[in-house]
């Protein structure tokens, strides 16, 4: 698959729930169909036990980067969208992916750091918090910007949260579905809402598929979501949109 670039890359919006406006789009790069992987979650969890998740993430990074700027449909976000990129904790201390490659790439494509947002995997825990908040620094120093992936599923998410201080938090789609009508999920919401006011992060719900979770994120003043319900991926990056819900 690698040898080959057989792997496909889409992009799903993102989108502000007050206004509509797209703000930019998470990159996602999914392996053809095969009886071995029903799914990109079980290729992905299967290649996390490999020798080659660094050159999978190095591959990975690189299409996403390089097919969103050979996207004629990016010119029609102008210079401020933002692309999210997965990348597992464990790949960030990689010497090859601190050495500068990221930059350089960047800059032969005519796109700034601070247009990139590391989007952390749980596919590998984060151990040492401090170490890790260190290696977050240095490509902060770089002009990058950080989420943290799948917030509200686990304690270890948590825990991330409030040692890595993210500028954006996306909300796991677990925690959104139905939460119009769970109390509980609604309860943990508020939570992270809350640390997230005070901690001056971003958040973003994740997997909104019905307008009733639309209605109450934007009720309970979510700033931006993600999902079917506002865009699904395209192989360009496409604008998201908000229904009208009454």
């Amino acid at each position: 698959m690698l040898n080959e670039e057989a792997l496909s890359t889409f992009y799903q919006p993102i989108v502000e729930l007050s206004t509509g406006e797209t703000m930019g789009h998470e990159a996602l790069n999914r392996p053809p169909a095969s009886t071995l992987f029903h799914s990109a979650d079980i290729f992905y969890e299967f290649a996390a036990k490999t020798e080659y998740t660094s050159r999978l993430d190095r591959y990975c990074r690189k299409m996403s980067l390089t097919r969103y700027v050979g996207s004629a449909a990016v010119a029609g976000f102008g210079g401020s969208a933002l692309l999210f990129i997965n990348v597992s904790p464990g790949v960030l201390n990689d010497e090859r992916y601190k050495s500068g490659e990221t930059v350089s790439l960047l800059k032969h494509l005519g796109l700034t750091p601070s247009r990139v947002v590391l989007e952390l995997t749980e596919r590998q825990a984060v151990h040492d918090y401090v170490g890790f908040e260190k290696t977050l620094a240095h490509y902060r120093k770089q002009g990058f910007r950080i989420a943290v992936d799948d917030a509200g599923s686990g304690y270890n998410s948590l825990k991330t949260l409030v040692y890595l201080k993210p500028e954006f938090i996306k909300l796991d789609k677990s925690l959104i579905r139905g939460i119009n009508g769970n109390i509980e999920q609604q309860h943990l919401l508020g939570l992270i809402r809350e640390y997230a006011l005070a901690s001056g992060t971003r958040v973003i719900a994740e997997g909104i598929e019905t307008e009733a979770e639309l209605k109450y994120l934007q009720q309970a003043a979510i700033d931006y979501g993600q999902g079917y319900l506002v865009g699904r991926p395209e192989s360009s990056p496409a604008a998201g949109r908000i229904p009208v819900v009454v």
